[in-house]
């Protein structure tokens, strides 16, 4: 049988370990080792785990490493055949590791399975982070089944097929370690978001495949670290976007990223000055700037992702799902449905 382990990274997130940690070991099968990755927490989360969950192993990190990072330190210390990594604020349903495990089991090709996720507040309506399996756009927007931008579809049944997606979430992430350590984990300069996107496009461009596995599920409270409107979020997600573009894409889309996203971006950065959201902007601007900064890494960096390139990734939208939406197309449809 494979081994598998689950791993929790954990920063100053002892209410969220309190409230959802025990869903977790409650639906977690006998023989799965449960870890609390700690990245240097400075509140009593480490105590508690300690105290109040002594089947679970407590790793500690000395430092916060960020999302990326942390768990790419923590993995380093860990055996096993499959990780799945699981966010602190994640409550997992009765029987939601089994169909995971079964997946990579069943297709060797496989690097990672997410299960479809579904938010804490309205437990029928599907979840920003995640849904049910993610996508991206020609200018590299993510978007899932069951999420486009900001409209939260509900879970009617309606994306209940497990298939092939460009990503899965890395708040309920089950990956093969060896896929993993090939790919040389996550990269490590994004500190957080967009960290598994790149990761699966990198998986993709090696040969490996991504699923989503819609029989498992999870409810995924979402914006534990930083919340929606967090100007250090947008400013992360942006800057991590742009670099994973330049590492991944093909010379024809980066072409097509460079001329456009520049306008797209400052149009949006225009917006946040109208609405007098000016940390916004600012952080749509520190993110280009920085991106720009950093050139001569990411071209390093590109050149190892296409060196281990063995075949283009799938399941890109070639459109833009902003121009989408803005006319009226809020849903991923029938149309959508040949990703």
């Amino acid at each position: 049988m494979s081994v598998v382990t689950i791993v929790i990274l954990n920063w100053n997130g002892a209410a969220h370990l309190r409230r959802f940690l025990p869903s977790v070991v409650r639906t977690t099968p006998p023989g799965v080792e449960i870890v609390v990755a700690d990245n240097g927490s400075t509140d009593d989360s480490a105590a508690l785990v300690e105290r109040e969950f002594p089947s679970v192993r407590l790793l500690r990190l000395p430092e916060n490493y960020g999302f990326a990072g942390g768990y790419n330190r923590a993995l380093e210390r860990l055996g096993s055949d499959y990780w799945v990594l699981l966010n602190s604020d994640v409550e997992p349903a009765a029987g939601w590791l089994e169909p995971l495990v079964a997946e990579l089991d069943a297709q060797p090709d496989v690097a990672a399975a997410g299960p479809k996720l579904l938010a804490c507040a309205e437990r029928d309506r599907f979840e920003y982070a995640g849904a049910a399996g993610g996508f991206i756009d020609w200018l590299g927007f993510p978007f899932c089944r069951g999420r486009i931008l900001r409209t939260l579809e509900r879970d009617r049944g309606q994306y209940d097929d497990a298939r092939d997606v460009f990503w899965v979430s890395g708040a309920a992430f089950c990956c093969r370690a060896e896929a993993f350590r090939s790919a040389g984990g996550f990269d490590a300069d994004f500190f957080a978001h967009m960290e598994e996107i790149d990761l699966c496009w990198r998986m993709q461009l090696a040969g490996w495949r991504v699923r989503v596995v819609p029989e498992s599920r999870v409810w995924h409270l979402g914006g534990g670290t930083l919340q929606n409107d967090s100007p250090r979020k947008l400013y992360l997600n942006y800057r991590n976007n742009l670099a994973m573009l330049f590492k991944c894409a093909s010379p024809v889309q980066r072409a097509a990223v460079a001329v456009l996203r520049p306008l797209t971006d400052a149009a949006a950065a225009l917006i946040y000055l109208l609405r007098g959201q000016r940390a916004l902007a600012g952080a749509v601007v520190g993110a280009y700037r920085d991106f720009l900064a950093q050139h001569g890494a990411l071209a390093a960096k590109r050149r190892t992702v296409q060196r281990s390139k063995r075949r283009p990734a799938t399941h890109v939208y070639h459109g833009s799902i902003v121009a989408r939406y803005l006319l009226g197309r809020h849903t991923f449809d029938n149309r959508m449905q040949g990703l």
